[in-house]
C-alpha cells in the first residue's frame, strides 16, 4: 500500500529564487483615473525551478492571509493584514512576513498613489524569467504577462494603503 504525503516541505527563502517587483500605472476603466499597480513575481530560478518558486511564494502568500485566485483583499478593511506598502521618495516597499520587496517607481505612479492613497498589488506564483530586475520591460510584454489568465488565476490581488515615513 502506498500513500502520498500532504506535508509541506519547510520554507526556505532561497526557494523563492529571484523575486522582482514592477510598478506601473494606467487608466482604470471604472473611473478614468490612473491606478498604481505593483506586480511581484519570481524569475523561477531557484534550484528546483519554477515549481519550487511557485510553492515557496504560495507559502508566503498563504501565511500573509492573501488568497491565490480568490477575491480582491482590501487592506484598508483588514487592518491586521500583515502586508504593507511604504512609499518613500521614488521607492515602493512591500513588507510581508518572511520577505520585503522594493522597486523604483516612476513619477506617474507616485502621482496615482498620492491621488488614490493605495496601490493595486498583485503577486503571482507564475514565474517570469524574461523580466529581470533592473532591465526595462516593454509595455506590450508587461501587458501580455500581467493580463494572462495563467498569471491572474495564480495570483493574489490586494489593495494596499500607501504609507510614508513622516
Amino acid at each position: 500500500m502506498t500513500s502520498t504525503s500532504s506535508e509541506q516541505r519547510p520554507f526556505h527563502e532561497t526557494d523563492l529564487g529571484t523575486l522582482a517587483v514592477l510598478a506601473w500605472s494606467g487608466e482604470h476603466p471604472e473611473d478614468d483615473k490612473d491606478m498604481p499597480f505593483l506586480l511581484a513575481y519570481s524569475l523561477g530560478d531557484a534550484e528546483g525551478g519554477p515549481e519550487t518558486t511557485a510553492e515557496a511564494l504560495r507559502t508566503v502568500l498563504d501565511e500573509a492571509g492573501l488568497p491565490i485566485g480568490g477575491p480582491l483583499v482590501d487592506g484598508a478593511r483588514h487592518p491586521s493584514l500583515p502586508v504593507s506598502l511604504l512609499v518613500q521618495s521614488d521607492q515602493a516597499v512591500v513588507n510581508m512576513p518572511q520577505l520585503n520587496a522594493q522597486c523604483v517607481v516612476p513619477p506617474e505612479w507616485l502621482a496615482a498613489v498620492k491621488l488614490r492613497g493605495y496601490a493595486y498589488f498583485m503577486a503571482t506564483t507564475r514565474a517570469w524569467p524574461e523580466a529581470k530586475p533592473g532591465e526595462p520591460v516593454p509595455e506590450d510584454r508587461l501587458r501580455e504577462f500581467a493580463s494572462a489568465e495563467e498569471t491572474l488565476l495564480n495570483a493574489t490581488h490586494c489593495l494596499l494603503p500607501a504609507r510614508s515615513l513622516r
